[in-house]
């Protein structure tokens, strides 16, 4: 008998691939969508063999009811308070009610649990979950992949790939964790049909510092890449705050000083692993750095 998995955020980069990942696992698949989703993304998901539930996703008791039999309810879901925190409880107590096993939140991100309050917005967000969560009686499990190695090519301004230098905020040998959304979504699916998770795991397809980048990208590129070191973590928190202050707008997801902040808990070195769960499901192969930049013909931009 296929388990069933409930997942919000299917229409999305990282709920897409989730999806797919969950297919390829043979897992019946139930995806709630707000009212008003473009048919477009409803039909590509149906056409995969996903049941499609348009919601009004503020009604608990109309969400639990395509809940009920579920093996897990995966939450992929990405946006600020409104979301993170009042969509995805109304999420967690429908799932709740309808008695499913597990609920993955839509964490996938850096190891939040030894920040300080107040530094990040985004991650401060999903701490204030956790504290909603833990009260509840359903099992949680958390997955902490580091940062996105997908946005080494996009938003990140890590690499600089035209002035050939190496961004830089504090110690370059401070140790960065990369996961590809692939990869992700893979382990998610593999430990949303799990019988027996823990309540947090752990995984990075990459640990590289600033000096690797140096090396990495002078091989891949026969340039000479060299560290650019605009300053230390001090500056950088200077910097946040002048930037937020300035900010047009509050409500956006990523504004510059947003982006400033996961960089400095990067090369701070509070939100690196201890341990790693790669190991946990064995039929994932990792992806490196260099196999991405490779991958996706970046090393010589």
């Amino acid at each position: 008998m296929k388990k069933i998995v409930v997942i919000a955020g299917a229409t999305g980069n990282l709920g897409g691939k989730i999806v797919n990942a969950l297919l390829a696992r043979n897992v019946e698949i139930r995806a709630i969508v707000r009212l008003g989703t473009d048919v477009k993304k409803v039909e590509e998901l149906e056409r995969k063999g996903v049941k499609v539930f348009e919601v009004d996703t503020t009604n608990k008791s109309e969400i639990s009811k395509h809940c009920h039999g579920a093996h897990c309810f995966v939450s992929a879901l990405a946006g600020l308070r409104e979301t993170v925190m009042d969509t995805q409880k109304i999420f967690l107590d429908a799932a709740v009610h309808a008695k499913v096993k597990r609920f993955i939140p839509s964490d996938y991100s850096s190891d939040f649990t030894n920040l300080i309050d107040g530094q990040n917005r985004n991650l401060d967000l999903r701490r204030e979950f956790h504290r909603y969560i833990e009260k509840m009686p359903i099992e949680v499990t958390t997955i902490f992949n580091g940062p996105f190695m997908d946005l080494l090519i996009t938003d990140m301004p890590l690499i600089l790939f035209k002035q050939k230098r190496i961004l830089c905020w504090g110690n370059p040998n401070q140790i960065i964790e990369f996961t590809t959304t692939f990869n992700v979504a893979e382990f998610t699916a593999e430990a949303a049909i799990d019988d027996n998770t823990p309540r947090y795991l752990r995984i990075a397809g990459d640990r590289i510092s600033c000096n690797d980048f140096v090396k990495l990208m002078s091989h891949l590129t026969s340039e000479n890449y060299k560290i650019f070191r605009p300053g230390g973590i001090k500056l950088l928190n200077f910097l946040i705050k002048v930037t937020r202050f300035f900010s047009p707008s509050k409500k956006e997801l990523y504004p510059a000083w947003q982006g400033m902040q996961y960089m400095r808990d990067m090369m701070e070195g509070r939100i690196i692993f201890h341990e790693y769960d790669n190991s946990r499901y064995i039929n994932i192969k990792w992806t490196s750095v260099k196999d991405f930049l490779i991958q996706e013909k970046f090393s010589n931009k």
